[in-house]
């Protein structure tokens, strides 16, 4: 029997399965493909991503290396990195950022990845769409350079050009607009390092002529911004013609003579310049203040703030203070200039934004007065409106010429300036200082405040030593006159330590310590001028009754600062209302009431009945300031600095608070005078009578000028440097 032969379907089976295998041999070959050619994509993406890192990190060389062969043959690394580092640090590019959007794969072996990227830069921000090509090597891909990488704009013969239009600084002006800081003239003395020749032996001379360390020139070239071609400012000098210079060896030359030496020596350039100038001088240098050039770490502080290294910044004073408002926005702008220097495209610019006038509310010729009279001393004395706050002079004594700083002070000067006993450069009206007697005035407010004090009480004579019982020691209170009654009135007349010694320990350590800190004691006082903080004790409470007792009259652990101290006797002028002191001027001057109702009406109006005394009454310690035509109170002081009771050998502060009392007063005016070392001088005598010469020449309102105002005057005084700190007063 013939079998017929079965079809069982294997060969099909078998057929299906080969091409099954194949197919998914196939797909995955091709998701491999598509797997493993992507990457490719993205390592281009990452090596252009870390080419333009590399900018912001001046890895020149690195970028160079991503570069094609084609590339390489047609530009030199020594000129790629020339051209890439003087445009892109030439704008300060910096905080790079790139996105990629897309990549192309072209047929010529190039992939195209199209990108944005920003940056920042000296003129504000820069972005643009651009596109970088890649040409396939042997090993991987090599960027296709061109000169539009940098911009897409930026041809082979182009330049970057970053233009710089300087803002003025703003003026500093009085109440009456003098000029306290503005524009003057000078010369800038500079090298370009590339044109020096024998450059040890130049710069030894250069150092000569100037009077300058040859290591500090050196500095200046050695800085990182510095380039064989750049203007590096050395020293800017008077330009005054009439102005000496003096060599190594003390030989006297001209101005003239010694910029004609300096041109003499190759590489060595002059140009006029626009520098800062102060017409007040020492008169308000501690008010006003002083810029100087910028440092490198003022560069790296103020990194993204518009300093360049030829900038000028505010040091201190309200130069300091106000440097944002005074400085300004310089002009920036870069763009793309061709070969002719034309400009073909604006990349990024700023205005130009001059700065802001500050305008205070000082008076030039009360500051002139008042340093006039104490510059020989070392004092401190504030002058303000008792009504508005207005505060009209700022006097620190000794002091120094603010002009020296920007032109660069001399070693030698800096030198004498720090070792000066006198301590030119502490500012005394920040400080705080013991107020001895003229703090009597505030403690008969607080003790009549608080009820301690009864004003027609008699607390009889008790010789002019004396001490609460015998548990004090051998310490005494002591005064200096013998008068009848012992009352509020005679005891401010005669400024009697003893009654205010009583009058404390009635007022008590307590109500002492609320009432003082009620008045601004141990917090900031509210001046746009950070001034030190008022102190009633070196802790945070009065320990003993000795402390209470001296602190009555203005000893003890009692520190106050002079323009706290002026606020506060603005309390008499103002039925107990303390006024905020300020500095910036405003049209229309209204006053700030700091602390409201310190006191009352009848408080202040019952100590200031023996303040007037103290000046109108022949036997009052202010009595040397009396005047007939108008009416003054004020309180004297004079506070002993010694490790002992019986230290022979300590020094005085003398003090004299006084001000003008009546509310509708022309000028009206109230002042604190602290001088330090009036031992042997007379005591607070001899502030008295400063403070008087100073009083007669600003209460003479009724001056009539004929001819020229005041302040046609002081322009004469700043257009004429030959007029040294005179003052005229004509009397009509």
């Amino acid at each position: 029997m013939r079998r017929s032969r079965r079809n069982d379907g294997k060969p099909l089976f078998r057929l299906m399965l080969i091409l099954g295998i194949v197919a998914a041999g196939l797909s995955a070959v091709f998701a491999f493909m598509i797997f493993f050619k992507l990457p490719k994509y993205v390592k281009l993406e990452e090596l252009l991503v870390q080419y333009m890192n590399n900018i912001e990190q001046k890895k020149y060389e690195d970028m160079y290396g991503v570069l094609s062969k084609e590339s390489t043959t047609k530009i030199s690394k020594e000129d790629y990195i020339a051209r890439n580092s003087k445009i892109y640090e030439g704008i300060e590019a910096h905080n790079m950022k790139v996105n990629v959007k897309d990549t192309v794969n072209n047929k010529d072996n190039t992939i195209t990845v199209q990108y944005s990227t920003s940056f920042d830069t000296v003129a504000g921000k820069i972005s643009f769409e651009n596109k970088a090509s890649f040409l396939k090597q042997d090993k991987g891909y090599g960027l296709i350079w061109n000169d539009n990488i940098i911009f897409p704009d930026l041809g082979e013969n182009d330049k970057v050009k970053v233009s710089m239009e300087k803002a003025q600084r703003g003026e500093v002006v009085d109440r009456n607009g003098t000029v306290l800081a503005g524009k003057g003239a000078a010369s800038s003395v500079g090298i370009v390092p590339g044109k020096l020749t024998d450059k040890s032996d130049s710069l030894n001379k250069i150092a000569e002529l100037l009077g300058m360390e040859k290591e500090t020139i050196e500095k200046k070239l050695n800085e990182k911004w510095v380039k064989e071609d750049s203007f590096v400012p050395i020293k800017t000098i008077p330009k005054e013609s009439e102005l000496t210079l003096k060599t190594a060896e003390n030989n006297a030359e001209t101005q003239d003579e010694i910029q004609d030496k300096l041109l003499s020596i190759p590489g060595v350039m002059i140009s006029d310049v626009d520098r800062r100038e102060y017409p007040l001088k020492e008169a308000a240098a501690h008010l006003v203040g002083y810029v100087q050039s910028v440092t490198a770490e003022d560069l790296e502080k103020h990194a993204g703030e518009g300093y360049s290294s030829d900038s000028v910044i505010g040091k201190s004073g309200m130069e300091g203070l106000y440097e944002k408002d005074l400085k300004g926005q310089d002009g920036i702008k870069i763009s793309i200039a061709n070969e002719f220097g034309n400009e073909k495209k604006v990349l990024a610019s700023i205005e130009k934004e001059d700065g802001k006038n500050i305008k205070l509310t000082i008076d030039s010729s009360l500051q002139l007065s008042l340093y006039e009279q104490f510059k020989d001393d070392k004092s401190a004395s504030v002058a303000m409106d008792p009504y508005t706050g207005e505060v009209l002079a700022l006097v620190s004594t000794p002091a120094y010429d603010n002009n020296d700083f920007i032109m660069g002070i001399s070693q030698e000067k800096w030198k004498a300036l720090n070792e000066d006993e006198k301590k030119p450069l502490y500012n005394r009206f920040r400080q705080k200082w013991a107020p001895g007697s003229s703090f009597k005035s505030i403690i008969a407010e607080i003790g009549l405040g608080t009820g301690a004090i009864n004003p027609n009480e008699d607390y009889g004579y008790e010789g002019l030593s004396w001490q609460k019982d015998k548990s004090w020691g051998d310490y005494h209170v002591t005064t200096l006159h013998k008068y009848s009654p012992v009352n509020l009135e005679n005891a401010l007349i005669y400024s009697d330590n003893i009654y205010f010694a009583k009058a404390a320990l009635k007022i008590g350590a307590e109500n002492l310590k609320k009432s003082l800190d009620k008045l601004g004691f141990n917090e900031q006082l509210p001046f746009e001028i950070t001034m030190e903080k008022s102190q009633y004790s070196n802790t945070d409470k009065i320990e003993t009754e000795i402390q209470l007792a001296d602190s009555g009259y203005g000893q003890g652990q009692m520190l106050i600062n002079p323009l706290h101290l002026a606020s506060l006797y603005t309390s008499f002028n103002n039925e107990g209302n303390v006024i905020k002191p300020y500095l910036l001027y405003k049209q229309d001057a209204k006053a700030d009431i700091w602390i409201p109702n310190a006191f009352s009406s009848d408080v202040t109006n019952e100590v200031m009945n023996g303040l007037k005394k103290v000046v109108n009454d022949p036997h009052g310690t202010g009595y040397g300031a009396y005047r007939d035509d108008i009416s003054l109170f004020g309180k004297t002081g004079t506070a002993e600095i010694k490790t002992s009771q019986d230290d022979k050998n300590g020094t005085e502060l003398g003090w004299f608070a006084v001000s003008t009392s009546d509310k509708n007063a022309q000028k009206p005016i109230l002042i604190v005078s602290m001088v330090e070392d009036v031992k042997d001088r007379g005591g607070s005598a001899y502030v008295v009578n400063k403070d008087k010469i100073v009083l007669d020449k600003y209460l003479r309102w009724q001056m009539k000028i004929l001819y020229f105002h005041e302040q046609t005057f002081l322009e004469y005084i700043y257009f004429n440097k030959n007029v040294k700190n005179t003052t005229i007063w004509v009397i009509l």
